[in-house]
């Protein structure tokens, strides 16, 4: 964040100060929401949560070394304190808000971030990159950071910090050093994207696919759609907008801004392509990647064919801001996982391997990690690695969510997966085990268990050195412990050696 004494933040967000001796003190640390993560002289944010009231570790925070705190109410420490806005949009990002005190720290917050990114947009020359789609936009931001890393100082958010909350978190992390702020934008209905866009207001705009997460609060793809668009509109007409050619929703969003538009894919139109895609024993790709300036080869560190389609989204933004192909292809090159869950693939001692992409999960992700889930086993059924693809439930697909789960698990049949293990007790779980079922009649191939403990508990008495072992669900389903579970008895094995 630029340096703004407390008066100057009160006057930005349209707070009056309390308990304040000398408004002149400036700002120097980091913006926090966590007081265990407060800084020498930064700020606080007093935002209510699912357990505690951040107003009652205000004093904490300050103790901590903050020199202020955003608050809705006096909170006997310095604090500029902010009008209860009930019905402010910022609500949507908090679920345990009745009184409105959320939402005015988080418009406050916005403000904040609008305030500074527009200074160093105008006064250092600050470049911000935004980065939408129903599924890769935080596998695409860590490609974009690799990539832009190599070009300046960049900043881009942790994990999936995306919604009004760790978007403007995030943006004010860029500061008077940084010459590119990357940053996600999500949504959960109509508007939210275009909020967002206030808030930091991109050059640069990638928009990746338009798929099926989400249906239940948006209806159909085209509305989707709609919604994704909000972002190239946001452009301005000297900015550019990276557009997905391999999706027909996606490159018609070229008719909904102003801004001067580039495509990527493996269409032979594409602006940004791969050629001569392969894949090695773990799904990391290698291409061609073709430009008008040039083509170089890449070789991914990460992990699925998917990752294709991110990397050529990144290779786009690259070169908007002047590297070279061959700068841009090795930045990608050298780019690993930088976010938890997501596609962590992991060897144990005795070669059992664990693909870890149980942080969330659409119908587009499932079926690009079951591919690779494929690809790392090589054949399946059929002799070679065992695969095992422990599934849990998509979230957030409405009326479709019983006809997606049972598509999944019929795919993980056509795809020759060794065996199921559906973990849930839903309808949609026993949707997913009877799609398997009825697309090739397994028996026990396919198995229907109730939690993560007895998937452990499976997994445990059957999974041999070798195998391999995905797992992938909603965030919400917590599959992450058969991850974690299955690493751990590996370092266990180990240490009894």
């Amino acid at each position: 964040m630029i340096p703004l004494s407390i008066g100057a933040i009160a006057d930005i967000v349209g707070g009056t100060l309390h308990d304040v001796p000398d408004p002149s003190v400036v700002v120097s640390g980091t913006v926090e929401f966590d007081s265990r993560a407060t800084t020498s002289g930064g700020l606080f944010l007093a935002l209510p949560g699912n357990r505690v009231d951040g107003h009652d570790h205000a004093v904490a925070a300050v103790e901590a070394g903050a020199v202020a705190v955003v608050a809705a109410r006096p909170v006997g420490v310095a604090a500029v304190v902010v009008e209860k806005t009930p019905h402010s949009s910022r609500a949507m990002a908090l679920e345990h808000d009745a009184d409105g005190s959320g939402a005015a720290v988080l418009e406050a917050l916005a403000r904040l971030a609008r305030e500074s990114v527009t200074q160093l947009t105008a006064s250092h020359g600050l470049t911000v990159v935004g980065v939408t789609g129903s599924s890769g936009k935080t596998s695409t931001k860590d490609l974009l950071r690799a990539v832009l890393s190599a070009a300046g100082s960049t900043v881009a958010p942790p994990g999936s910090f995306n919604n009004e909350l760790g978007h403007p978190w995030t943006a004010l992390r860029a500061d008077e050093s940084t010459d590119f702020l990357v940053l996600e934008l999500s949504a959960r209905g109509r508007g939210h994207i275009a909020a967002l866009a206030e808030i930091a207001p991109p050059r640069i705009g990638v928009v990746l696919n338009v798929g099926t997460a989400h249906l239940g609060e948006f209806g159909s793809r085209e509305a989707i759609a709609e919604t994704k668009g909000e972002l190239v509109e946001a452009l301005p007409a000297e900015g550019l907008a990276v557009l997905n050619a391999d999706d027909d929703l996606v490159s018609a969003m070229a008719a909904r801004t102003a801004a001067r538009v580039v495509t990527f894919g493996q269409a032979d139109s594409a602006d940004v392509r791969a050629e001569n895609v392969t894949l090695d024993d773990t799904a990391r790709a290698s291409f061609d990647l073709v430009t008008s300036a040039g083509t170089s080869r890449v070789s991914l560190l990460v992990h699925g064919e998917h990752q294709v389609g991110n990397a050529l989204a990144a290779a786009a933004v690259g070169l908007e801001v002047g590297m070279s192909v061959d700068k841009v292809a090795t930045a990608l090159s050298g780019a690993e996982a930088a976010s938890q869950r997501r596609m962590d693939v992991r060897t144990r001692a005795d070669g059992v391997t664990v693909v870890n992409d149980s942080y969330n999960a659409n119908p587009d992700s499932m079926r690009a990690a079951l591919k690779a889930l494929v690809t790392m086993s090589r054949s399946g059924r059929d002799g070679g690695r065992k695969s095992w693809a422990v599934l849990g439930e998509m979230g957030e697909l409405g009326d479709e969510s019983v006809i997606e789960h049972d598509r999944i698990g019929r795919l993980s049949v056509r795809l020759a997966v060794s065996k199921l293990i559906v973990v849930g007790s839903g309808r949609p779980s026993h949707a997913m085990y009877q799609g398997s079922v009825m697309e090739g009649s397994w028996g026990d191939e396919a198995v229907l268990v109730p939690d993560a403990a007895a998937a452990i508990e499976l997994l445990t008495a059957q999974v041999e050195p070798g195998d391999v072992v995905l797992v992938k669900a909603s965030q919400s389903i917590g599959l992450w412990s058969v991850a974690d579970a299955l690493l751990a008895q590996g370092d266990q094995q180990e240490e009894s050696r």
